[in-house]
């Protein structure tokens, strides 16, 4: 195996007798010959697409669920992977029949599926990341980057189009993107091109996410949200998906069941049709890399609707259930009907059973919903606050929290960062801060919490407003980016921001594997790309 599309890639360099995540070598094997049906079907789409056909959005929807599966942390269940290889060369073999074209050359759209297990895995060498030993490292590394901002699309996307939210433009550039990652006739220079597109395409989807999510479930305000425990049965709702969180509140009303948010699923509470529920009690736990500590024994059940999934300790492994295109072999997988129904009836009655928390905490509050709309309802406060010399300074620290050492960076920063400034921050990331105390400026909090890491797009529109309001561009504001990342949402995240011209940013803790010298370079010179360095020399480059 070789990955190394993940932050902790080991040694830096990439992951190549297991996964630092947990995935297998034969997980790596099967994900790697799924992106390579993914470029096949592609290819043939793309034909369909250039003759003005319609391609089934079935087929994008199966795209984006293939390559969402593949995002790490998300499926480490053999079996799923294996239903979903054999459902891609019928789809594969459908549209071959539809294009009839002797022109196609492409290997991955050529290639058809063995019938066994064992032949699958011996074919799924050639769909290695390093198969192609000759391959221009720099051609490689602009794939790979296109590729995971594919998959951060598709994470966004999947969240979208479950609650019946979908862009047919991200759904046809699915189709260009993948086949172009298998045309050998693309030059560095195409291949930037259509990096930057990924992040047009990262923008365009964060924004259908966002209008989905503020229709359905009412745009986010101000919200205290307890971080402590109640006494009661109950159920920890850990990932990012809303409408799952939504029907597992439908379904345990009235059953004296407290359900908690964790990991990414704080800002749910931000939301008014989800906050209405009074059994929506509080967060529980932290980021992600902390679950196997945190659910260890847990006197309750965890459903996991989407990333991040860690392996489940054998103290929980029957308490832990998930859904979507989340798996692991050996633990309870909720399906969804015809309808987009999932019936959750078998983690509530375990809930019941496991009884819960014998005692109430002390209630601990923090405050979330600081999405666009309702930062910028304080738009004139901000702008005067500018101009009076209030507030100097604004910082938006987000992206991915992880286990690997270097990350006490962004707590020391955010601590170091001046009192007359105002801190921006998104995805789970904030858990290095979220639990301090920053007070306030100009009467507003100076901790605002944007969301999720989709809601990256957020951040955007307050920029944007922003730069309107004081007649300039992003770049001029007195705003700085501090980013963390660990998985590919953070590529597709970083690829939006790019796109927008948005300069400047720092990223950290570590430098992506899969940007080679040339292509690093490139992002220095033309978007003044920062590696973090300490908190100090940082905040002395920034605030002078």
């Amino acid at each position: 195996m070789f990955c190394y599309q993940c932050e902790q890639t080991a040694g830096g360099k990439g992951c190549t007798k297991i996964g630092v995540c947990g995935k297998t070598p034969e997980i790596a094997a099967m994900q790697d010959l799924l992106i390579y049906q993914l470029k096949g079907i592609s290819v043939y789409a793309k034909e369909l697409l250039n003759k003005n056909e319609k391609v089934d959005t079935s087929v994008a929807s199966f795209v984006e669920d293939s390559l969402f599966m593949t995002l790490t942390n998300v499926n480490f269940d053999p079996k799923a992977h294996l239903i979903q290889l054999k459902k891609s060369q019928e789809i594969k073999e459908s549209l071959r029949a539809k294009v009839k074209s002797e022109n196609i050359t492409s290997p991955e759209a050529l290639y058809n599926l063995s019938d066994s297990k064992e032949s699958i895995l011996e074919d799924a060498e050639k769909a290695g990341i390093m198969y192609d030993e000759n391959l221009d490292p720099d051609i490689r590394s602009l794939r790979e980057t296109i590729k995971y901002g594919l998959k951060g699309i598709a994470a966004y996307s999947h969240q979208a189009r479950f609650i019946k939210y979908t862009s047919d433009e991200v759904n046809d550039f699915y189709f260009k993107a993948l086949a172009a990652l298998a045309d050998d006739s693309l030059n560095l220079e195409d291949l930037i091109k259509l990096a930057m597109e990924t992040g047009t395409m990262s923008v365009k989807i964060m924004e259908v996410l966002d209008t989905a999510n503020n229709t359905t479930y009412s745009s986010p305000s101000p919200t205290k949200v307890n971080v402590n425990i109640k006494k009661g049965p109950f159920i920890v709702v850990s990932g990012h998906d809303l409408r799952d969180l939504e029907m597992l509140l439908e379904q345990t009303e009235g059953k004296g069941i407290n359900i908690y948010t964790h990991g990414e699923m704080l800002p749910s509470h931000g939301y008014p049709e989800l906050n209405k529920y009074p059994h929506l009690v509080g967060n529980f736990g932290s980021a992600w890399q902390n679950q196997q500590k945190e659910f260890d024994n847990i006197p309750g059940c965890i459903l996991m609707t989407t990333n991040c999934l860690m392996r489940p300790k054998d103290s929980y492994i029957d308490r832990i259930f998930s859904t979507s295109v989340v798996g692991f072999d050996g633990i309870k997988h909720i399906e969804k009907d015809e309808n987009g129904y999932k019936d959750f009836s078998e983690i509530i009655n375990k809930a019941l059973e496991l009884g819960g928390f014998t005692e109430d905490e002390e209630v601990k509050e923090i405050l979330v919903g600081f999405g666009h709309k309702a930062t910028l309802g304080h738009a004139e406060t901000i702008i005067n606050a500018v101009k009076d010399g209030k507030v100097k300074h604004f910082f938006l620290i987000g992206g991915c929290d992880g286990a690997k050492p270097g990350r006490n960076y962004y707590t020391e920063f955010a601590e170091k960062i001046p009192s007359d400034c105002i801190i921006l921050t998104l995805a789970c990331g904030k858990y290095r801060f979220n639990k301090l105390q920053f007070g306030e400026v100009a009467g507003l909090p100076r901790l605002l919490d944007v969301g999720q890491c989709n809601d990256a797009y957020s951040a955007v529109r307050i920029a944007l407003a922003l730069a309107d309001a004081f007649n300039c561009t992003v770049n001029d504001l007195p705003l700085s980016i501090v980013l963390s990342w660990y998985e590919q949402k953070a590529v597709c995240d970083l690829l939006a921001l790019l796109s927008l011209g948005v300069k400047g940013m720092y990223i950290g803790p570590s430098l992506p594997a899969f940007l080679t010298p040339n292509v690093l370079n490139f992002l220095v010179d033309n978007f003044d790309l920062k590696p973090i360095s300490t908190p100090d020399e940082d905040l002395k480059q920034i605030l002078g």
